[in-house]
């Protein structure tokens, strides 16, 4: 491809919304500078990392992998890029991981086949292709562009960017490619299971959000959702003064089983008719909450404070409380506190006594701007009346 091409390509890539994290190893490393190079990368690239010894790859998959050039291993790091720009992106931004593992021509001889293995990974599809280069017919850095040019490609592709590609293989070169799509169930299945960490269903359709990147998030089981849930995190969005308002569901329960898919799909369906975001993760612990969204704001109620600063509720450890919340606040979330009725007493955060060293990661609503009395469990009671 000439160099007009390869910027009209990555301009393409840049101008769609799609943000992508990279993890390369063994070649493609003129792709980066192709991506960089055109204005508009800090659209596209959220983070890209190079595993290049044995013990770079060995910590970013957590694992010793079978073959550390293999279509497995590509995959691997696909699914692991994914879940990171998960991470890393804006709520709602579709993303995308991409995995490259390469045994290209280098200063010694190679046994094996000269080849790289490739993968993509989005919400709903996983993508990976084998390329095999015909050895001593192209110097390393030729091989590496070839490999670049394939990786360009995959990354249009899975951003559905509308592009010729000219094959730069020989006839005696080979390109193996499959692709698997995932149903709106399986995604969840892959969620409950620990493969992707969260899923996000944007239903807001306010755009003045799409550029935030702190998320004030409300957590629950929402069985069901009802007026006291939206009322209070439309509170804290205007306490908060900027950030995305989302509401955050576990899959996955503290004392008691998963929910099933059927359970959380209906569960969604409350904040669809809303038009609110809401993101499906499987983390059911605040400090693990934390890791995942970091900087965020977590809108909790009384009750739930009481919960946090008890170390009742650590293994009876003051100490491991204060190490396990000053996690949440190295990260630089914050706890925004509503009233609640605990224990048959309705109370305010100021009725809490909090660790100095972490007084500063809560905030309260005011009683006056928020009280609501009623619970899911109390709607369900009387339903069932």
């Amino acid at each position: 491809m000439t160099d007009a091409c390869i910027r009209a390509f990555v301009e393409a890539i840049h101008a769609c919304p799609t943000q992508l994290v990279l993890y390369l190893s063994g070649g493609a490393s003129q792709a980066l500078g192709m991506l960089m190079s055109v204005p508009g990368a800090s659209n596209t690239v959220l983070e890209a990392v190079v595993p290049y010894t044995r013990m770079s790859m060995i910590q970013l998959l957590g694992k010793i992998p079978s073959n550390f050039c293999s279509q497995q291993t590509a995959e691997t790091m696909a699914l692991s890029a994914f879940n990171r720009a998960l991470k890393l992106s804006r709520p709602g931004v579709p993303v995308l991981g991409v995995g490259f593992t390469g045994s290209l021509a280098s200063s010694r001889p190679k046994l094996g086949d000269h080849r790289f293995h490739l993968s993509t990974r989005t919400s709903d599809q996983l993508w990976v292709s084998t390329v095999t280069l015909s050895k001593g017919t192209r110097t390393r850095e030729e091989e590496d562009k070839v490999s670049s040019h394939f990786l360009l490609k995959a990354i249009a592709n899975a951003c559905k960017v509308p592009a010729t590609f000219i094959s730069e293989l020989t006839v005696s070169e080979s390109s193996d490619e499959c692709e698997q799509q995932f149903s709106e169930d399986q995604e969840l299945e892959q969620l409950i299971n620990g493969d992707i960490c969260f899923k996000v269903y944007p239903f807001s359709s306010d755009t003045q959000l799409f550029n935030e990147e702190r998320k004030i998030i409300l957590s629950g089981s929402f069985n069901p959702l009802h007026d006291g849930h939206l009322k209070l995190l439309e509170v804290a969005t205007r306490i908060c003064g900027n950030g995305y308002p989302c509401f955050e569901l576990s899959a996955v329960n503290a004392d008691k089983p998963p929910s099933t898919v059927s359970q959380i799909k209906d569960r969604v369906k409350q904040f669809g008719k809303v038009g609110k975001t809401v993101i499906i993760s499987n983390q059911p612990y605040f400090y693990k909450k934390a890791e995942l969204f970091p900087g965020s704001a977590f809108v909790i109620g009384a009750d739930t404070a009481a919960r946090l600063i008890n170390p009742k509720y650590y293994d009876g450890d003051y100490g491991k409380m204060l190490e396990i919340l000053s996690r949440c606040k190295n990260v630089g979330c914050t706890f925004l506190v509503g009233g609640r009725n605990v224990d048959g007493v309705f109370k305010v955060l100021e009725d809490f006594v909090i660790p100095e060293v972490l007084r500063d990661m809560f905030m309260s609503i005011p009683a006056d701007s928020f009280r609501m009395d009623i619970s899911s469990s109390e709607i369900r009671k009387n339903h069932r009346m």
